[in-house]
């Protein structure tokens, strides 16, 4: 009966793994991954590793450049692409989330300039289906928002609060300014900023 079981899991995984693959493939150029593939890679074990997941081993490999050889997801991509590759997978899983709130907690790490812009932009094209709330130090990526809170933490006596702030347009410039130049926010900075902020809008 467990080899019964597990050839139809094997056979609904395969089906899976071949839709999955394809729609993070969808999501990669647009992450600036446009030489970049992903496989689902699906190997038998031998007997004495049959469990409870079945009679298969499942893995994420990847191939971050074309004409390169795939490899384990981690152990290819660098932190800025592994960050790419859990948000177009994220994406892929999720795509039949309205109504549903999505969390990204810093899914921007090791990216920025052109390439955050495009995770923002990713981001927000996702905002337009479903709820979507992103943690993040990129000003590119916080430019794409429709909203923008600030979290800060204050010191009591009793440990560090955290809490968060809703901000007004001017106060969105000044955050995305900081963002930019640092504790001293420059008229530089907030042209850049303003400049970001309308690009959002178009």
């Amino acid at each position: 009966y467990y080899r019964q079981v597990a050839d139809v899991v094997a056979a609904n995984r395969a089906r899976a793994a071949a839709r999955l693959d394809m729609a993070v493939g969808a999501e990669l150029p647009p992450l600036k991954l446009d030489g970049a593939t992903f496989t689902t890679r699906i190997t038998d074990l031998p007997p004495e590793q049959f469990g409870p997941l079945g009679t298969q081993q499942v893995r994420f490999e990847a191939s971050t450049n074309k004409g390169m050889k795939a490899g384990p997801i981690d152990r290819i991509a660098s932190g800025g692409e592994l960050a790419r590759f859990l948000l177009a997978l994220k994406v892929s899983l999720e795509d039949d989330a309205t109504g549903r709130t999505l969390i990204f907690d810093e899914v921007d790490s090791g990216v920025g300039g052109a390439v955050a812009a495009a995770v923002g932009e990713r981001l927000s094209r996702l905002g337009t289906a479903t709820q979507t709330l992103v943690v993040t130090h990129s000003p590119q990526v916080a430019a794409k928002g429709d909203h923008h809170m600030r979290i800060a933490k204050t010191a009591t006596d009793d440990g560090v609060i955290s809490g968060t702030e809703p901000l007004d347009k001017d106060a969105r410039t000044e955050e995305i300014a900081r963002m930019l130049a640092g504790e001293q926010i420059t008229a530089e900075a907030r042209a850049a900023a303003l400049a970001l902020l309308q690009n959002r809008m178009g």
